[in-house]
């Protein structure tokens, strides 16, 4: 499903117009992106998941192409840890 998809699925089971729902999921993506990247906050939703930040340490990795080893700097990363919820949804 892509994001134009997702805005219609929104639209049709929200019973509101698909500028609204649009408007809606931006509004989401923006707040989960502005906390996690400003606050480095966690984000739970209870029963769906949680959105949190990790720290990856600084490594040497290997190009594959060359062989030649590179440094690797530590960074920020993005996480998803799914929900009971939603991981009982999937399980089917």
């Amino acid at each position: 499903m892509n994001k134009s998809e997702l805005i219609d699925s929104m639209a049709d089971k929200g019973g509101i117009t698909k500028a609204d729902a649009e408007r809606a999921l931006n509004a989401f993506t923006d707040t989960v992106t502005e906390a996690l990247a400003g606050d480095k906050e966690k984000i739970t939703l209870v029963g769906f998941g949680t959105f949190s930040t990790s720290e990856r340490a600084a490594r040497t990795g290997r190009n594959p192409q060359t062989g030649e080893t590179i440094n690797i700097p530590a960074t920020t990363v993005p996480k998803f840890k799914a929900g009971k919820n939603l991981k009982e949804s999937v399980k089917g």
